[in-house]
């Protein structure tokens, strides 16, 4: 009979525990209280992020490769993460106002704002906004993740390529009302490209996500420092409210408004 106790390799070797629980390190001394859910959680975001690029770069592939299916197959996977990122944010909540000021101030001037990976998903999901590089010039290597995602195609341009390959009159401009009413034939002839239709429906659903995710983050924000100016400079509140109406896939949502 194996002896796992003299195993190799075991639990902690295989997910790195040991290292991982090192990465935890509060800046405020004596250490506040909350400081290490607050780091914890946004770890966590991380690594999560970090699958969703990892599947929607494989969800490209597929859709590159004509497989419709195992397209929507991992959007069912990204789509569940996605619906935890807007769970963890109450995480957050369980700490008031002030327990969150004492050790706010030793977070400057870092900032949510600077999350490369988040920006990289807003990139290939069809959210590029070449202005945030300006805030990444003290960073070269998340620049250049960046600038390599501002460059190749995006989660759309694929799903409109598959698209056109399956007899869609896909238009020149991308964004467009005659785009939209062309993906109206996605509801209208739902049963003849089924598959298609069940994978735009995916990624309608990951695009309400996303956008709850920031209804809820700006919620959050505000509860926790009303109109503050944000740790790395930018307006708080305001900058993110002004992102609640943003949309993934525009065309997909007004597709809907071409249904009779």
């Amino acid at each position: 009979m194996a002896d796992y106790g003299d195993s190799k390799l075991n639990y902690n070797k295989y997910l790195k525990v040991p290292e991982l629980l090192k990465l935890q390190q509060c800046l405020s001394q004596p250490p506040s209280h909350d400081e290490l859910q607050f780091i914890i959680v946004h770890q966590a975001y991380e690594l999560w992020f970090k699958l969703m690029l990892f599947e929607i770069d494989s969800i490209i592939v597929h859709m590159n490769e004509g497989n419709v299916r195992a397209a929507s197959w991992l959007f069912r996977r990204v789509n569940e993460i996605a619906k935890l990122l807007v769970q963890q944010i109450h995480i957050l909540e369980t700490m008031s106002p002030l327990d969150f000021l004492e050790f706010r101030g030793k977070l400057n001037p870092a900032s949510g704002f600077q999350s490369v990976q988040f920006r990289e998903l807003e990139f290939v999901s069809n959210l590029k906004d070449p202005k945030i590089m300006t805030h990444l010039k003290s960073d070269p290597e998340s620049l250049q993740k960046l600038e390599k995602r501002l460059n190749e195609p995006t989660l759309w341009d694929a799903f409109l390529d598959l698209l056109k390959k399956n007899g869609f009159a896909i238009p020149e401009d991308r964004n467009s009302s005659e785009l939209s009413r062309e993906l109206a034939r996605l509801h209208r002839e739902s049963q003849k490209h089924y598959d298609l239709f069940l994978l735009a429906e995916e990624m309608m659903a990951y695009d309400e996500h996303i956008g709850l995710w920031r209804h809820h983050h700006v919620r959050m924000v505000e509860r926790m420092i009303g109109n503050k100016i944000g740790t790395g400079g930018s307006e708080g509140v305001k900058y993110l409210s002004s992102t609640l109406m943003k949309k993934c896939f525009p065309e997909l949502w007004d597709a809907r408004t071409h249904l009779e």
